[in-house]
């Protein structure tokens, strides 16, 4: 599949087994970096006969490398001043777009889909892009998952989407009744990146008089690079068990 810009992706799918459930739909995860994430989301799904109702969808690269920096690097950053796109920056909203309208019609096309159980996770700058997917288009996810995000990029750019999200929702513009966010950190990432998390935790934890959930966790003994392969089952629990009635 290409987005807009012609660019080629690798969708990988784990499909669902069993009945569809009462809802209508299954439920969806989105797995970005899937090139390095998918097959132990997969492994993990079917494992376990409690989840193997769900459908996984990887969004992956061509090629063998677990992760591709630069293609990374572009599709889940924010636009930066010319000088300083080394590597190319900004198409964060491009790759919204080519979930939005490409990647998540064509799997509803292939499969009855939940539309209210639809979950995106992604790790580092992927946690950073979910993140800003809740902040921008919150209708989009239902669960964000975002794995020892990296907060800190292009001086915290992410505050100002997190201020107008926050005042949208507090004017009653945005609804998040049924809307969450987990944010989850290695005990060996980085000090900074442990406090960023926290600090948007105690920011983000008001909101939930308007129904939004967040939590915030530190897996022992991990670091930024392993924690996102401990967790697996973690995950799954948490986008697949919430329920709407």
């Amino acid at each position: 599949m290409h987005n807009a810009k012609g660019q080629p992706y690798r969708i990988l799918i784990s499909k669902p087994e069993g009945e569809v459930p009462y809802t209508g739909g299954y439920p969806v995860l989105y797995v970005l970096d899937a090139n390095a994430y998918f097959a132990s989301f997969h492994e993990a799904k079917r494992a376990q006969e409690q989840f193997r109702h769900a459908i996984i969808v990887g969004i992956a690269y061509p090629g063998e490398e677990p992760l591709n920096f630069l293609r990374r690097a572009y599709d889940f950053s924010p636009p930066v001043p010319a000088a300083q796109n080394t590597p190319p920056q900004g198409g964060q909203d491009e790759l919204l777009d080519f979930l939005q309208q490409q990647v998540m019609p064509a799997v509803a096309d292939r499969f009855p889909v939940d539309t209210d159980q639809q979950s995106l996770f992604g790790h580092s700058f992927g946690g950073m892009f979910g993140i800003y997917a809740l902040f921008t288009r919150p209708a989009l996810f239902d669960h964000i998952v975002a794995v020892s995000p990296s907060l800190w990029w292009h001086d915290r750019f992410l505050l100002a989407p997190e201020r107008r999200f926050s005042a949208d929702v507090r004017a009653g513009k945005t609804d998040v009744t049924h809307s969450s966010l987990a944010l989850i950190v290695g005990e060996r990432d980085s000090p900074q990146e442990i406090q960023n998390s926290q600090a948007l935790h105690r920011r983000l934890q008001p909101l939930s008089a308007w129904g939004l959930r967040s939590s915030m966790l530190i897996e022992q003994g991990e670091d930024h690079m392993s924690v996102p392969l401990r967790i697996e089952s973690r995950v799954l629990q948490e986008v697949l068990t919430a329920r709407r009635q």
